[in-house]
Order: C-alpha cells, then sequence, then structure tokens
C-alpha cells in the first residue's frame, strides 16, 4: 500500500460528515429558527428545504395528479463563498467542505461544532448511522496504456476482448469485522476536462451503524475511527505514481 501522509493538492472534491439520527419531537421551523440570526456571520445564505409527495393515477380516458405537502424538513446553511455547507434536517445532521479541501484537523472541528447546535435545538435519542464520504477527481494524463498505473484495483479486461477502454463503473462494499465499520468504495472513469486527460472518480463513503448516544464520547472515536478507514482505502486504491500528481 503506497504511504499515508497529507497531500498539499488533494485530490478531493467534496468531504462530509452525516449523523443519521432520531428525533423523537415534531420537528418545525421554531425549533432552528434562532440558529439563523447565531450563524449568520459564518454562514449568511440560508435555504429552507421542504418535502412533498406527488402521485399519479391512471384511468381509462383520464390522467389524474396530486400532490401532497409534508411540510418543513430542515435548514440548510452556506458559507458566503458556498464552500462550507451545514444541513440541520429532521433525519440528521451533515456537514459539507468543498473544494478547495482543507485538512481534517479544520474540517472536524467544525463539524462538531455545529453538530453540538444540533443537539442542543433537537435533542436526537440516539445516532444510528455514523459516515465520512470523500468524493474524488482525480485527472489522469492521456495517452493511458494501463490503469494499473495508477490504480491499484483497476478494471480487468479478458485478454480476447479489446483492451481500450472508454468507461467503467465498479463499486464493492468493504467490511472491518473487527471495528463493524464498513464503506462504499466506487471507481469511475469519465471523460476530463480537456482532450488531453480523463477523470477518475474515488468515491469512499465510510460508515458504522448503531446506536450511539449524541453526547456520549463514542462519537469522537467513531469518527476518528472512520477517518482512518478512510485514509487507508483512499491511499490502498491508489498507486504512487497517481499519488505524486497531487503532492
Amino acid at each position: 500500500m503506497a504511504r499515508i501522509r497529507h497531500l498539499k493538492r488533494a485530490p478531493i472534491t467534496e468531504a462530509l460528515i452525516d449523523f443519521r439520527v432520531n428525533v423523537p419531537k415534531e420537528f418545525s421551523p421554531a425549533l432552528v429558527s434562532d440558529l439563523k440570526e447565531h450563524l449568520r456571520d459564518r454562514y449568511p445564505k440560508v435555504e429552507e428545504r421542504r418535502l412533498a409527495e406527488s402521485a399519479i393515477q391512471i384511468a381509462p380516458g383520464r390522467l389524474a395528479t396530486s400532490t401532497r405537502e409534508l411540510g418543513f424538513r430542515g435548514l440548510i446553511f452556506k458559507s458566503a463563498d458556498e464552500l462550507d455547507i451545514a444541513q440541520f434536517r429532521i433525519d440528521g445532521f451533515t456537514y459539507n467542505r468543498l473544494k478547495p479541501y482543507t485538512s481534517w484537523e479544520q474540517v472536524f472541528p467544525e463539524a462538531s461544532r455545529l453538530w453540538e447546535l444540533y443537539g442542543e435545538k433537537l435533542a436526537p435519542e440516539y445516532v444510528s448511522r455514523l459516515a465520512l464520504r470523500y468524493i474524488n477527481h482525480l485527472s489522469i494524463p492521456l495517452p493511458i496504456k494501463d490503469f494499473s498505473q495508477y490504480l491499484t484495483s483497476p478494471p480487468v479486461v479478458p485478454d480476447d476482448l479489446p483492451q481500450a477502454i472508454s468507461s467503467f463503473l465498479t463499486r464493492v462494499v468493504l467490511q472491518d469485522p473487527g471495528s463493524d465499520l464498513a464503506a462504499n468504495l466506487t471507481q469511475a472513469l469519465e471523460p476530463g476536462l480537456d482532450a488531453n486527460s480523463v477523470t477518475i472518480i474515488l468515491d469512499i463513503d465510510a460508515y458504522k451503524l448503531g446506536e450511539f448516544d449524541p453526547r456520549g464520547p463514542e462519537i469522537v472515536r467513531v469518527l476518528e475511527a472512520l477517518h482512518g478507514f478512510k485514509n487507508t482505502i483512499f491511499f490502498g486504491s491508489l498507486t504512487e505514481a497517481t499519488l505524486r500528481l497531487y503532492e
């Protein structure tokens, strides 16, 4: 496996820390309305999330549609540059950091601070899922003779078939029995931004299921473990030749 280290030009286009929760009370705008003022300096842009359900009924000679409003579902706070996003929802809290990514040492404390606000306002009974998701876009120069130059688990084409690959998509679910951590690992190829490159997407969604105390110390331990698990997957998926492109 490649050596784990900080990459100055990390290919991360989006990183998120996600808490799925069970909220015991009715979720209404009043529960989080004062957050708009509280977070105004850091997150001046606010969007309201509402949910609606549509139905289509087909009968001989007619088509009927109906829409049912399901009500308020949360607030989305964005920084002035829209690179930092905090989602306060009925089903949980998510902190997103868009490109350019900074570091875990900066992202994690801010997510923790906002999560504490979520807990104060909504008092969730428990956290049912903790997750880190890192979406990477790797720009690879053409021509590519062999994807094993860049990926440790490249797509494999039978020897008797044409070897030129214009697109691929692979997804595996990894389990670590010792820690009960899991991860969805997706690799995909798409055209690059110019004719001289292609983009490999490396999407790592590391998570742990359970029933975690929202105010307990286990939350921090699990997220730190997920961060280490994510790093192991990232550096285990790429060759040194690829990583040197982002140092």
